[in-house]
């Protein structure tokens, strides 16, 4: 269990739609937690042709602890602020 999720997230029957904000070219990838309903995600990659987006997707799985293939945007291609949808990831709330 991820208390920090609790403040960012909400169920969908057993999926978890999870709001992140979005730093991407940072100095370096790391979750820094919640603020602003928000979780706080910093990484190295940059924002053009998806791949800060596929590089948060990973950092997401491993953070909560499921497969990066269970994780799907939902809202904000081009926005910092961010919807993934978890499939299954209500467990782990």
């Amino acid at each position: 269990m991820i208390p920090e999720l609790a403040a960012c997230s909400r169920r969908d029957g057993d999926d978890l739609v999870l709001n992140v904000r979005v730093h991407p070219r940072a100095s370096r990838s790391v979750i820094t937690g919640v603020a602003n309903g928000a979780l706080q995600v910093r990484t190295t990659a940059a924002p053009t042709d998806g791949k800060a987006n596929e590089a948060v997707i990973r950092m997401l799985g491993k953070y909560i602890g499921v497969a990066p293939s269970t994780i799907r945007l939902l809202r904000g291609q081009t926005h910092r602020n961010k919807q993934f949808l978890v499939t299954n990831g209500a467990n782990k709330l």
